[in-house]
């Protein structure tokens, strides 16, 4: 059951809102970085000082490395950003990536990935993939424990990790321990009922969603649109993905992706645990310094992130 928008959250689609009015999504490209990289920088939170940060050409994918201080083998987790595909990079996650390196003890691995629309789908998975493989190879020298590696990302992040651990699977290739799924968009349907709940969500509108879907895929009837990597909720084949935590917000036109793929998940025999935030809207990471609601909301996060690599 839905709660009124935490004032936090609030504050939060008020300077979305000052900055990025209806009908945003058909600006020029370069206008639309512009604006969500300085609405991000509005709530960029100081980076933790024990976390060390490297910048790293990771088998041609630009990655950011964030690790906590001192000598011992971590986790990796490797980080797809949300932005729709089309939005985002260093200069939105490091903040959020920084601090979950810290809360769970692990090593994150934000990816600077191609961007849609100059490279649609499936760039953004060969590019996890090559990503994976550096982590596999030369994430031993950073700290990082090849054998315990993760899949994360918030909202179009969310779809490339499914889509990796389908991958791995599919390839027959050692498979990441968990996948941590934030506000995903895991399916092409916008005419689900959160989808038109939450339609005109000053966080993520249906419109904006419709942008960034054609952005990734192409325009409708286009094959992608037909490829379960691309929408994981196609499948029906659940059988080698490895535990997922999902977490989805009342507010956010993405509720029933994620929630469909929970039950997915479980119907195939899978493991997954899903979490919702009756008070916050798409994006919500954002506000965690801003809102109770969101902070709690992260700090249950980076709990589940701490349990998997455990």
């Amino acid at each position: 059951m839905s709660q009124p928008l935490d004032p936090g959250m609030l504050q939060f689609n008020a300077a979305l809102a000052a900055s990025t009015p209806p009908g945003a999504e058909h600006w020029p490209l370069a206008k639309q970085r512009e604006t969500w990289n300085a609405v991000c920088a509005q709530f960029r939170a100081p980076l933790p000082d024990t976390v060390e940060i490297t910048d790293v050409n990771a088998a041609g994918v630009a990655c950011r490395i964030l690790r906590p201080k001192g000598q011992s083998v971590k986790a990796g987790v490797i980080y797809g950003h949300g932005g729709g595909w089309v939005l985002g990079g260093f200069e939105t996650h490091t903040d959020i990536c920084a601090e979950l390196a810290d809360a769970a003890d692990c090593v994150v691995v934000l990816m600077d990935y191609r961007l849609a629309p100059e490279h649609r789908y499936p760039a953004q998975l060969e590019d996890s993939l090559k990503v994976w493989r550096w982590m596999r190879e030369q994430g031993p020298h950073f700290g990082i424990d090849p054998n315990r590696m993760i899949a994360a990302g918030d909202s179009a992040g969310g779809q490339m990790s499914v889509a990796l651990a389908m991958t791995l699977r599919d390839l027959g290739l050692p498979q990441v321990i968990g996948m941590l799924l934030l506000y995903p968009v895991l399916g092409g349907n916008l005419d689900t009922p959160s989808y038109l709940r939450n339609a005109n969500a000053k966080s993520l509108s249906r419109e904006e969603m419709r942008f960034y879907l054609e952005s990734f895929l192409g325009p409708p009837g286009s094959p992608a649109w037909n490829d379960e990597k691309a929408l994981p909720l196609l499948t029906r084949n659940v059988e080698g993905l490895p535990p997922a935590f999902i977490t989805v917000a009342e507010h956010d036109p993405l509720l029933d992706d994620g929630v469909m793929f929970h039950e997915t998940l479980r119907r195939g025999g899978g493991v997954s645990a899903l979490r919702r935030e009756p008070a916050l809207g798409h994006s919500y990471l954002r506000a965690r310094h801003h809102s109770v609601a969101a902070l709690e909301g992260f700090q249950a996060i980076a709990e589940a992130l701490k349990a998997m690599v455990a």
